[in-house]
């Protein structure tokens, strides 16, 4: 790649000399600013032609999807909690009952890649069942946490799970760690320190210390098992599927929430809950419908916010998908201050930043080691 702060060489020449004096030429100025201004955009432009537009308009309706659907998704669940929903099992129900999303979004790519469904075998199924457990437990202890902490304190906390797909991505799958991405572990973790500090003026009316105190662990490890999810995900491509084509993607993403949603629905039954949704219904703000409503648009939101991530990883790299985690989660916390009333301490603003920086530092990180694989 070019250096976009490449300047040409210098021209010296001798003149005549006097004395004992040589005259010496003068270097020529270095590159103006709007010089490298115009030198980016034409990098940029070159790029976008070697994509077709379709590619494009893809990937922007993916990020769209993160950068929408997965905020809308957090406020939603602790919409269900402020307007009288109790369960936990309900909340972690809904997040993986979109599962016939991805169905629909999967089966036109056979059509149009002229593919067929990668065949299964018992690793690659046993693989699928581990991880759909996995990821049914994860959702219930996200679901934990928005019961018991603010929308905005919930989503920053969850941005731990960057720091624990780094560790778990170096211990399982050998990926690199450099000194940035060990730096955005270290201001990830304080700002996670700063939320900590701030337990007195950060919970609601009706959430006890200690509740809050559980929240905030169940949130971290909640985080830690998404980053071990996103690990072993990673584990199953490169040992067992050795390919990353869309339509792998997709069926890998169908066949997790599939049996992370039969996990999910036996808890629900087995803790009584789903019988209870009648009577829960009745007594929430705004009726039965309303319930209706927030249980539906939770499903689809969170299964919209999955597609678009599993899109913008595969038509793009996880830098990409880091930059728009990074950005959601202000997203996030703006929109429950604004809807939710959440409040905002200095010590979030604070926390906030840092995790920001975090993010970052992270991407820089990510981005030095994709050059040096390539």
């Amino acid at each position: 790649m070019l250096n976009p702060m490449h300047k040409t060489p210098t021209s010296t020449g001798l003149g005549e000399v006097t004395g004992d004096r040589m005259e010496e030429a003068s270097p020529e100025p270095s590159v103006s600013f709007w010089s490298q201004i115009s030198t980016f955009k034409t990098r940029v432009w070159e790029a976008c032609k070697r994509k077709s537009t379709s590619h494009w308009v893809l990937l922007f309706l993916s990020s769209a999807a993160m950068l929408v659907a997965f905020p809308a998704s957090s406020i939603l669940s602790r919409l269900y909690y402020s307007n009288g929903g109790t369960s936990e099992w309900i909340v972690s129900w809904v997040a993986v009952a979109g599962w016939p999303l991805t169905a629909l979004m999967l089966f036109p790519t056979y059509f149009f890649s002229k593919t067929l469904p990668t065949p299964l075998n018992l690793k690659l199924i046993l693989s699928y069942i581990v991880l759909g457990f996995l990821s049914a437990a994860d959702n219930l202890m996200y679901a934990y946490a928005y019961a018991y902490l603010p929308a905005s304190t919930a989503a920053l906390i969850a941005s731990t799970s960057l720091v624990f797909s780094a560790l778990f991505g170096y211990l399982l799958v050998k990926n690199k760690l450099n000194a940035s991405i060990i730096n955005a572990i270290v201001f990830i973790t304080a700002a996670m320190t700063i939320i900590a500090l701030d337990s007195s003026s950060d919970t609601y009316g009706n959430i006890t210390t200690s509740q809050y105190i559980m929240g905030y662990i169940w949130d971290i490890l909640g985080s830690a098992l998404h980053g071990l999810i996103f690990a072993l995900s990673e584990l199953v491509f490169v040992k067992l599927l050795g390919r990353r084509s869309f339509h792998v993607v997709l069926e890998q993403q169908l066949m997790v929430s599939l049996f992370a949603f039969v996990f999910t629905t036996i808890g629900v039954i087995v803790s009584g809950d789903f019988q209870g949704m009648k009577s829960e219904a009745k007594s929430f703000k705004g009726g039965s419908t309303s319930y209706i409503l927030v249980l539906i648009w939770s499903a689809i939101t969170f299964q919209l916010g999955v597609l678009g991530a599993t899109a913008v990883l595969f038509l793009a790299s996880t830098v990409l998908a880091g930059v728009l985690n990074a950005i959601r989660v202000p997203l996030t916390s703006i929109a429950a201050v604004i809807l939710l009333h959440d409040s905002m301490s200095s010590f979030k603003i604070l926390s906030l930043v840092v995790t920001f920086w975090g993010f970052g530092s992270y991407i820089y990180g990510s981005s030095s080691v994709s050059k040096e694989s390539s």
